[in-house]
């Protein structure tokens, strides 16, 4: 399972707006910051960032302000946003199987014996990525952060 650019990037703009948030340079209560502002830092193009504000913006993690000075704030704080929202907000869906619910399947109309294997893994990155804010990402909480499963205790034979 791969995460598209349309996911990443989005996180990278929004970290990017959190990391202006949290400086005071820009954002939060001050002005807001142009998409030529975060196209340049983040290397991005314009017009794809125009694409992904206009999702992030009906999604309420962002807001408009239009006119000279204009350009986007958060919404909300950096720590209120968590990644999993900007990803979804991106129409980024986290899914790790091949069929998806109400399909006939992913092998011949049947669920594949790896079924809930790929769909646990997808569940994992949900909670990863919902566990993971945009302050997380910018104050560097993030390394460390995966932990390993616990042993599964089996019963007595």
């Amino acid at each position: 399972m791969r995460l598209s650019t349309r996911g990443r990037y989005a996180v990278m703009a929004m970290v990017d707006m959190a990391a202006r948030t949290q400086a005071g340079t820009a954002c939060a209560e001050g002005r807001p910051v142009t998409l030529a502002e975060i196209a340049a830092a983040q290397h991005l193009s314009v017009a794809y960032l125009e694409q992904l504000f206009a999702r992030l913006r009906r999604a309420g993690l962002v807001a408009s302000a239009r006119g000279p000075g204009g350009g986007y704030r958060l919404a909300r704080a950096p720590h209120d946003i968590p990644i999993a929202d900007v990803v979804e907000a991106a129409d980024e869906p986290i899914i790790a199987t091949r069929c998806e619910d109400g399909s006939p399947g992913c092998l011949a109309g049947e669920r594949c014996l790896t079924h809930d294997l790929w769909a646990e893994l997808g569940d994992q990155i949900r909670l990863f990525l919902g566990g993971m804010t945009l302050a997380d990402v910018v104050e560097g909480r993030v390394t460390g952060r995966a932990r390993p499963p616990q042993p599964v205790q089996r019963a007595a034979e």
